[in-house]
């Protein structure tokens, strides 16, 4: 061959493999090519993304140097078709699916007409799996949902049997003391009184918790959420002296009306200050703000309890799931869908050993679309 030959064709190859390379960056899913020791050939615009890594700075380089973490051992120790999926944490909290295939080129066996195929490396392929399995965990928690309502229906309705007879009774109670002396109704009458005033309050709280837990659609009207908040801590304000807890409130007084069921709430608010009252025990303070934004009504409840170890803040949203040595590992669930129902969402920011800070957004008005920033005019 002439060397303008040998130049042409070198210069159509570089053209060649400068077009596949856009085509492979044309493309969602992420492909990465390695040599047989899995050391980096090739690595293309979306999985670069994916893992935040410079492609120039991965050529060359073993993958899992790049991806600590990934246990390129088991995935590429034999030379057979491997899918798994893995667990990506940064930039971005996702899921991909990494599939690994070996990759072969047909040599020529000397002096002879048969081919063989040399094992030359891999070709990896990553999809974006995340929304996948979040529905998946969606369709899974709905339907541990639905079970556990029909569980506590049961036992809040065996609950509140016993109530009403314990009611009734006491009323009769309360009609033969009208007989005794004024000395014994003086003293019988007051211990008659905090009883009947706590299976009003047990009655009440059985009450609130069919209402959040059954699946029925909130009831919306106006109102104003500083008073549902004042309501929810006034309602616990025996078990704030007992426990001698300061409760500090830094309400927004120009907070606009928001449509809520204001029993819904009242139940969410309930949840999250009783969690809070038990994680501090005896002593401590809860400092519960509101404010708002263009968007949101947002109200933070702040405590001073122990806080929540990393490993425990993924299970909070899980049915059974508590920290506590009697909990039921419900309230949050409750509150979570309560607040999703009214179009909101619920964040948990713990610093442990220090408190836990638990944030309520709601959204206010009929603002149902957000106009983003426009990119291009930067």
């Amino acid at each position: 061959m002439q060397p303008e030959e040998v130049q042409n064709y070198l210069v159509r190859l570089a053209q060649e493999k400068g077009f596949l390379e856009r085509i492979f960056d044309a493309l969602q899913e992420g492909v990465i090519v390695t040599d047989v020791h899995g050391k980096v050939q090739f690595i293309n615009a979306a999985a670069a993304q994916l893992f935040a890594i410079e492609p120039e700075d991965a050529l060359g380089r073993p993958l899992d140097e790049k991806l600590p973490g990934l246990d390129w051992i088991s995935l590429g120790s034999n030379q057979g078709i491997v899918s798994r999926d893995i667990e990506v944490f940064y930039p971005q909290h996702r899921f991909l699916n990494f599939y690994v295939a070996p990759l072969h080129l047909e040599q020529e066996v000397p002096e002879s007409d048969a081919l063989k195929l040399d094992f030359v490396g891999y070709a990896i392929i990553l999809r974006d799996i995340t929304e996948d399995r979040r529905m998946a965990e969606a369709t899974i928690e709905s339907e541990r949902f639905s079970a556990l309502t029909l569980l506590a229906a049961g036992v809040a309705h065996e609950i509140g049997n016993p109530l009403n007879s314990l009611n009734i009774h006491l009323q009769l109670i309360d009609r033969r003391l009208r007989k005794a002396s004024p000395e014994a109704r003086a003293e019988i009458g007051s211990l008659l009184e905090i009883a009947k005033s706590e299976i009003q309050r047990l009655d009440s709280i059985v009450h609130q918790f069919l209402r959040a837990i059954r699946p029925s659609n909130p009831q919306f009207e106006s109102h104003d959420l500083n008073e549902i908040i004042e309501e929810s801590v006034s309602f616990l304000r025996p078990e704030i002296r007992d426990r001698d807890i300061i409760v500090e409130m830094d309400l927004d007084p120009t907070l606009p009306r928001v449509e809520v069921d204001r029993d819904q709430m009242k139940q969410a608010f309930y949840n999250v200050i009783k969690n809070a009252f038990q994680a501090m025990k005896t002593g401590g303070i809860l400092n519960i703000r509101s404010w708002q934004n263009e968007f949101y009504i947002s109200v933070s409840f702040n405590d001073t309890g122990g806080g929540i170890s990393q490993e425990k803040m993924s299970k909070l949203f899980q049915p059974y799931f508590t920290t506590k040595a009697s909990g039921s590992g419900l309230g949050l669930l409750i509150v979570r869908r309560i607040v999703r129902e009214h179009g909101g969402e619920i964040e948990i920011e713990s610093n442990e050993g220090k408190g836990v800070r638990v944030t309520i957004n709601l959204p206010y008005g009929d603002k149902r679309v957000r106009m983003l920033q426009d990119q291009s005019a930067d």
